[in-house]
């Protein structure tokens, strides 16, 4: 394997994309903070085993039979307790194992990066159930939905699909109907997640290598499984989802033109080159191939490697560990400021949160009595740490994260 150059635009661009780079930057700003040199954070080490303990009541609490599923999408499909891959299969009929992954690879990769935060203020209401579902499950519900709709199609007799002219014939009224969006409904970030995924199609249409000729997500199992051998690695989805798809990111992030998409400057991070300075998370992309595992699991293959992973660096593990007193922010008027995804000081919260996060999971299994192999991180995240931010985040502040996050969608 040839290792990246990072002295070299391209070779950079390649450093920033890999799990190890968020891992090894992150826990530099998280020595930083443990030796008091942060004008950001003070890290209280002795809370992590409270949080642990939260963390392992919520998921004996979620899981008691100890069977934990991995932090996917498809938990937000399942929201209700009504089944939605079963509806999409019922929908696909007699399919081969191959075109069913396919179809469920293209509805996770749309649903997916619609997942930013949804705001307070906005709801759907699934006619079929009659229930409404609000946040993430309300973005997976809807956006589910708005696939089984045919919206990400370009072909009306072929609607359970997403390619590339579907995608691109995507508008802001279009996805706003779809989503149940008016005035007293709003949904955070409505233009920036109809960009993005105008963005997609563009991205799809030049990739026929990668995602066919009518530029289908669900080309990425073709692409990975053309090798054979039974098994594909966690990471290579990551880092195949990393360099594929860098052109729908916000160009504001790059290296000599080289978009680097989820990847920001902290001026305490160190790294040779052109990467000095620069902290990688790519959190929708993880959270992307975290929801691709079990399609391909479904599919027939074996996915190695889950714990390549990272931790993911949003509100709710984040919101966690400044709930549970394992990080103090130290700026004054924090809570109430309106941060950037680009600020410093949201930047090192979502470094410390991803360094927190793999000291957090041992202690977790500690106290579950399970084995790094039975609840890997993406266990402890869905049991878990995400769960639990969740819950401490509606007891102190009725659901709303610690922080004023200002998002375009595209992020959180």
């Amino acid at each position: 394997m040839t290792v990246p150059d990072p002295s070299t635009p391209t070779g950079a661009a390649r450093v920033l994309r890999s799990t190890a780079a968020v891992r090894s930057r992150a826990r530099q700003l998280l020595a930083r903070a443990r030796a008091g040199a942060s004008e950001h954070f003070v890290v209280h080490d002795a809370a992590l085993v409270g949080a642990a303990r939260t963390v392992a009541a919520l998921t004996r609490e979620r899981y008691p039979d100890g069977r934990i599923p991995y932090h996917s999408r498809w938990r937000h499909f399942e929201a209700g307790g009504v089944d939605r891959r079963a509806m999409l299969d019922h929908a696909l009929g007699a399919v081969t194992a191959a075109e069913r992954a396919r179809a469920q690879i293209d509805l996770v990769l749309v649903s997916v990066l619609l997942d930013a935060g949804a705001g307070a203020d906005w709801s759907y209401l699934e006619t079929a159930s009659g229930q409404r579902f609000a946040r993430s499950e309300g973005l997976g519900v809807a956006s589910f939905h708005a696939f089984m709709q045919g919206l990400f199609s370009s072909d009306s007799k072929q609607p359970f699909r997403v390619d590339a002219a579907g995608l691109r014939a995507v508008t802001a009224g279009r996805l706003a109907q779809a989503f149940q969006v008016g005035p007293a409904n709003p949904l955070v970030g409505l233009d920036g997640r109809a960009a993005l995924l105008r963005r997609l199609g563009e991205v799809l249409g030049t990739q026929p290598a990668v995602f066919g000729p009518q530029g289908r997500p669900g080309g990425l199992f073709d692409a990975l499984t053309a090798q054979g051998g039974g098994a594909v690695a966690a990471h290579d989805i990551l880092v195949l989802l990393l360099g594929a798809l860098s052109g729908i990111w916000p160009a504001q992030n790059t290296i000599a033109g080289e978009p680097l998409g989820d990847c920001w400057r902290h001026p305490a991070v160190a790294g040779e080159g052109p990467t000095a300075g620069w902290m990688p998370f790519h959190k929708l992309s993880q959270w992307l191939t975290y929801s691709l595992l079990e399609p391909f699991e479904w599919g027939g293959l074996r996915v190695t490697g889950l714990d390549a992973l990272t931790g993911l660096p949003e509100y709710r593990n984040g919101g966690l560990l400044i709930d549970a007193g394992v990080l103090e922010p130290l700026p004054a008027g924090w809570a109430t400021h309106p941060w950037q995804a680009g600020d410093a000081f949201i930047v090192e919260w979502r470094a410390l949160t991803v360094a927190l996060l793999d000291e957090l999971a041992p202690l977790v299994r500690a106290e579950l009595g399970l084995s790094e192999q039975v609840m890997p991180l993406a266990c402890v995240l869905e049991g878990g740490t995400w769960a639990a931010g969740r819950v401490l985040a509606q007891r102190l502040r009725g659901g709303l994260p610690p922080l004023n996050i200002v998002s375009d969608g595209t992020v959180f």
